[in-house]
């Protein structure tokens, strides 16, 4: 299979093979993005919170390569969801001041819990004055990697960290009550339930260890750039603002590699939707605040640098580019439940809404003024014989799994949150078990069978790709 696998990827794209690839150059740059006026507004909870300063910085991790013929973007950001015209707009300011066409570009956020709003989500509404800014910044960012273009070398590693990761999903023991925000009660699952209870029965879908890597030396052997991308939602337990355990690891493994001045870590999230840090089997043990988040960065720095032991780097590589929209339906509430909805709003009139009930009493009503079809970006970039795609949604672990194992190539990583943001994406049969991801509201909304024709285009783009 894997001789076949590889007679096709020859046939497909005859310019991959050794010696034809132009000599490769890559600049790299991280953008502070650190709000210069508190304070501000934070997503990622039902109520909005306010914060007055920022315990770390916060970047937008700006990674551009060029093989002479074409030229493409990467970014990471400290953000938690970034909307698509947002990300358009950013990547209209960077085209011009670089060339490199937007429909190159692949920006994405961390999903970071604190960091300023830029979406409007929940109780959360986007903070206008920095989202303009993040915007520019974004835009400067990827113009100071493009400017740092400089001969490079490139290798990829795969290496697995299996303890940070749980699915947060738990199917429940029959007979459990388990009621939804909608007043039913038919979900078979519930998202983040009491640790060790006796109501769980097992995790409703699985996780994905692997940690990915795409790491770049510069011409004299030093290291310039480290992409990673694992598939956790993000650890939480910094104060104030902060960019979670993706700033740690940046700082870890420049630390790792020794790297000097100049270098950039970028950790993505991978298929993490469904995914977090807790280990719902057993007691929540004691943390210092950060402390668990530099325990995760560290063990996934640990691993990335661990994959590049045997790594052969070269110079000489060639980047293609397939991005397309694919339309997809929006799951829209009915009359009746618009006026239910309406009914709970008016008895919480004057007053900051609470509980579950009456956001999703909001969301409701948001939702109905939505359009019955929304166009989604999927992307897909290869770099030499390494594949990135990228996805707009907080994307189900088996879907990325999915991808992987489908790929005609061998090292395939899949980027969430990337070039806008259009909710949870689980499947068709997690929508079925129900539970907090599928909750029709602003943060999940895409048809019941939006992964499955995701994971389709994803396909036809990466031949499509491999063709050029």
């Amino acid at each position: 299979m894997r001789r076949l696998v590889a007679l096709f990827v020859t046939l497909l794209a005859p310019s991959f093979a050794p010696g034809a690839e132009p000599a490769l150059r890559a600049g790299a740059y991280a953008m502070d993005v650190t709000p210069q006026k508190f304070p501000v507004s934070v997503n990622g909870g039902f109520a909005d919170r306010k914060v007055n300063s920022a315990h770390d910085p916060l970047h937008a991790r700006c990674l551009v390569l060029d093989d002479g013929t074409t030229k493409l973007a990467i970014v990471v950001v400290d953000s938690c969801m970034i909307p698509r015209e947002l990300i358009d707009e950013a990547k209209k300011l960077a085209a011009k001041k670089t060339g490199i066409p937007a429909t190159n570009m692949l920006i994405s956020a961390t999903h970071t819990h604190s960091a300023p709003a830029v979406a409007s989500v929940f109780g959360s509404d986007a903070d206008a004055e920095y989202t303009k800014f993040l915007v520019r910044k974004i835009a400067e960012g990827i113009d100071k990697a493009h400017t740092n273009l400089a001969p490079a070398k490139l290798a990829w590693g795969i290496a697995e960290e299996p303890h940070q990761v749980f699915n947060r999903r738990w199917k429940l023991k029959a007979g459990v009550k388990n009621l939804d925000p909608f007043g039913g009660d038919t979900d078979k699952v519930k998202m983040n339930p009491p640790r060790m209870s006796i109501d769980l029965l097992e995790p409703a879908g699985p996780t994905d260890p692997r940690v990915t890597v795409m790491s770049l030396r510069d011409a004299d052997d030093k290291p310039l750039a480290l992409f990673a991308n694992y598939s956790l939602h993000y650890v939480g337990d910094m104060p104030a603002l902060s960019a979670d355990y993706f700033g740690v690891f940046a700082d870890s493994v420049s630390q790792k590699l020794k790297a000097g001045k100049g270098f950039v870590g970028l950790l993505s999230n991978g298929t993490s939707g469904d995914v977090n840090n807790i280990n719902f089997k057993e007691a929540s043990p004691k943390f210092q605040p950060g402390e668990r988040s530099r325990l995760v960065a560290d063990a996934v720095a640990t691993a990335a640098v661990k994959s590049l032991d045997k790594a052969e780097y070269g110079s000489r590589m060639a980047l293609r580019v397939a991005t397309k929209d694919i339309e997809l339906g929006v799951r829209k509430p009915t009359a009746d439940e618009v006026k239910r909805a309406e009914v709970i709003l008016e008895k919480a009139k004057g007053r900051d809404l609470k509980g579950s009930e009456e956001t999703y009493a909001r969301e409701t009503v948001l939702m109905a003024k939505y359009p019955d079809k929304v166009k989604v970006p999927v992307q897909v970039l290869l770099i030499g014989q390494f594949a990135v795609v990228a996805i707009p949604c907080e994307v189900f672990t088996e879907i990325g799994l999915a991808v992987k194992k489908n790929s005609l190539l061998k090292t395939t990583c899949v980027v969430s949150l990337a070039n806008g943001y259009f909710g949870y994406l689980p499947t068709p049969a997690q929508h079925a078990l129900g539970g907090y991801e599928t909750w029709r509201a602003r943060s999940s909304f895409l048809e019941v069978e939006a992964a499955v024709k995701i994971e389709t285009a994803i396909g036809e783009l990466m031949k499509d790709a491999m063709s050029k």
